[in-house]
């Protein structure tokens, strides 16, 4: 296990570079979402094994509080800094497969040293996010299958406006179902655990098969 100390030491450094509601301003502040559907889960599915390992790791970045509320209320506040955090990490953490970083298959971490894949980007923002006061039961990771037919990790923000994805492939912070992604499972929002989305799908999804 990596620093803990160097671990705080790179969040506090990113956090003051984030500059949440003026950086997003500068940049020209999207208006907030539309609102939209949310996907429904539809029973229990079995975890991802490095997911567990990671959980086994930082214990408190999978734990459920469930007095949290389910969704995030999204404000121009919220909203704003959700934006900032999105960018900053797509652009401050260079993509990298966890076999040629880390001579492994897979392992979830909170991209530490600046290098991780998809789900690294995703965990670090919700780290982030929950630092920042957003209810972590409301961000949930997501596997889906992407446009390349491949395993994909996302952050599913689960709002009163419907669900949003956070993604590293773009900045662009999309309802679930225009993001043309299937939809296979996510963690639970009731325990430390994964539910099935069941291969939901979007419309640009559908329209390709």
């Amino acid at each position: 296990m990596r620093s803990r100390t160097k671990i705080a030491l790179g969040f506090t450094a990113l956090m003051a570079g984030l500059g949440f509601a003026g950086t997003a301003r500068a940049q020209g502040l999207p208006l907030l979402p539309e609102p939209t559907v949310a996907a429904m889960p539809l029973g229990e599915a079995k975890p991802i094994v490095a997911w567990v390992s990671f959980c086994r790791s930082y214990a408190e970045e999978c734990a459920v509080d469930t007095s949290e509320p389910s969704r995030i209320a999204l404000t121009p506040a919220v909203w704003s800094s959700i934006v900032a955090v999105n960018r900053k990490v797509n652009r401050s953490v260079e993509a990298m497969t966890d076999m040629d970083h880390l001579r492994v298959p897979d392992r979830w971490d909170l991209a530490e040293d600046g290098i991780g894949d998809c789900e690294d980007f995703q965990l670090l923002k919700r780290h982030l996010l929950a630092r920042a006061g957003l209810p972590r039961r409301a961000m949930r990771m997501t596997v889906v299958i992407d446009e390349k037919g491949e395993g994909h990790a996302v952050l599913a923000l689960l709002t009163d406006r419907g669900d949003l994805i956070l993604d590293n492939k773009t900045s662009a912070i999309l309802p679930w179902h225009q993001t043309g992604y299937t939809f296979i499972k996510r963690e639970s929002q009731d325990a430390v655990a994964w539910v099935s989305l069941g291969g939901l799908t979007s419309p640009a999804t559908t329209a390709n098969r």
